[in-house]
């Protein structure tokens, strides 16, 4: 079944499982900044602003160390990196299950960010070296599932072990999955290239480095050179505003504005990520299938806009927490769109550099968790306010990408008339 596909094994299940973890780690906080227990321990009940602090110094360590990871993976390779950042991880949820004040907490979330900051790069590195120019969307897609399946579980497994054990437990698993589970997949199964696996064919191997018949990109040429490259990491700086904003607030959004109970919360909010796993495998499709990224990233941004003013307005409780679901759902599709415009707009060496870059972006989810919080205790704990905001922000990104479309246009001609030509 595997012949001549071998990559998809090597490849697309280690780093699949690696966000499927890693955002567990990452975005489990939303779930547990919800038990009382936890907020009591670490003495923040109420002060919704610090709760929103917890995520801004984690995304503003994970944003900056995005910077120097990229450049380390470009000279130490994507494995090495990779394994070294699950260790980082394994001490920093032991770390955290073990916090006895929001201050050891808080330290633990910093070191947290800055060993996943390592996340996109790696992956970005692997999907140059490892796949076909034709198979791009897909192979983004196999890891991407992963950052949106695993905290559609994640919400449903953390409610269910603070409800049954402690807050702390759900560090402590995590630690173990880590360590046990995720870590031997990059030891065993990966290798920074092709060449370099011994499991690979001669046929793969030549399969994998065809060229794009119809790619000029110059060689020489920098990412940073490209316009389109700094379009898209603006619209990821609306999108990481949009994506943070949503998806750390929403179980609070859910439960104290909504009046959900913790069961109907935790089921919800699990929908919200299988929205933006099905975005995912759908931008994974048409964007191979039509060629049409930039285009769909437009679409995608419209859409935010009309969910989020669907959340705030519609009085039913359950259409509005669907719709502010929908909105976290559509900027997964972005985020896919963005990796692979990282691809698309740099070589194979340059490929972590560019994510490293695309990966600083992050650095406005902390500024969003931190500013809805912030409104929430100025408006008196309604969430009113944050969602204009993020409304706004979802706006700036439709008007950003319509810059892209006429480039995009053209592309698509000279494709179509290249594949008229060999016809």
């Amino acid at each position: 079944m595997l012949t001549g596909k071998k990559r998809w094994l090597y490849i697309a299940v280690p780093i699949f499982f690696f966000w499927f973890f890693g955002q567990i780690d990452k975005l489990g906080i939303s779930i547990i900044q919800t038990d009382a227990d936890f907020l009591s321990d670490l003495g923040i009940t109420g002060e919704n602003a610090k709760i929103g602090f917890i995520t801004f110094i984690f995304t503003i360590a994970y944003a900056v160390s995005n910077l120097f990871w990229g450049v380390i993976i470009d000279k130490l390779g994507a494995r090495k990196t990779a394994m070294l950042g699950l260790v980082v991880w394994t001490i920093t949820m032991i770390t955290a299950g073990l916090s006895t004040t929001y201050e050891m907490f808080i330290l633990s979330r910093i070191v947290l960010g800055l060993g996943e900051g390592m996340m996109i790069p790696v992956c970005g590195k692997f999907i140059a070296n490892w796949f076909h120019y034709k198979e791009l969307g897909k192979a983004q897609a196999s890891w991407l599932s992963g950052n949106y399946l695993g905290p559609a579980v994640g919400a449903l497994m953390l409610t269910a072990i603070i409800a049954s054990l402690h807050w702390q437990a759900a560090f402590f698993l995590l630690a173990a999955f880590n360590l046990l589970l995720v870590l031997p997949l990059f030891y065993f199964l990966t290798r920074d290239t092709p060449e370099e696996h011994k499991g690979i064919t001669h046929d793969e191997l030549s399969y994998i480095r065809e060229k794009n018949p119809v790619d000029k990109k110059d060689e020489s040429k920098s990412f940073a050179q490209d316009y389109r490259y700094w379009i898209v990491w603006f619209g990821m700086l609306m999108s990481s505003f949009l994506f943070f904003g949503i998806s750390i607030w929403l179980p609070t959004y859910l439960i104290e504005a909504k009046d959900f109970s913790r069961e109907a919360m935790s089921s919800i909010t699990s929908l919200s990520w299988l929205f933006a796993l099905g975005f995912v495998l759908i931008c994974g499709y048409l964007s191979d299938k039509t060629n049409r990224p930039s285009l769909m990233a437009t679409i995608l941004f419209a859409l935010t806009t009309i969910f989020l003013c669907g959340g705030i307005m519609s009085p039913n409780a359950i259409i509005a927490g669907i719709c502010m679901g929908l909105a976290m759902g559509t900027q997964g599709g972005v985020f896919h769109l963005s990796n692979l415009f990282i691809v698309k707009f740099s070589t194979p060496e340059t490929a972590g550099r560019a994510a490293g870059m695309m990966g600083f972006t992050n650095i406005m989810g902390g500024f969003a968790s931190y500013i809805m919080g912030y409104l929430r205790d100025l408006s008196n704990g309604d969430f009113g306010t944050s969602i204009i905001v993020l409304i706004f922000a979802s706006a700036l990104g439709f008007v950003a990408y319509l810059f892209t479309l006429k480039r995009e246009s053209a592309e698509l001609r000279v494709i179509h008339n290249n594949q008229s030509i060999v016809s």
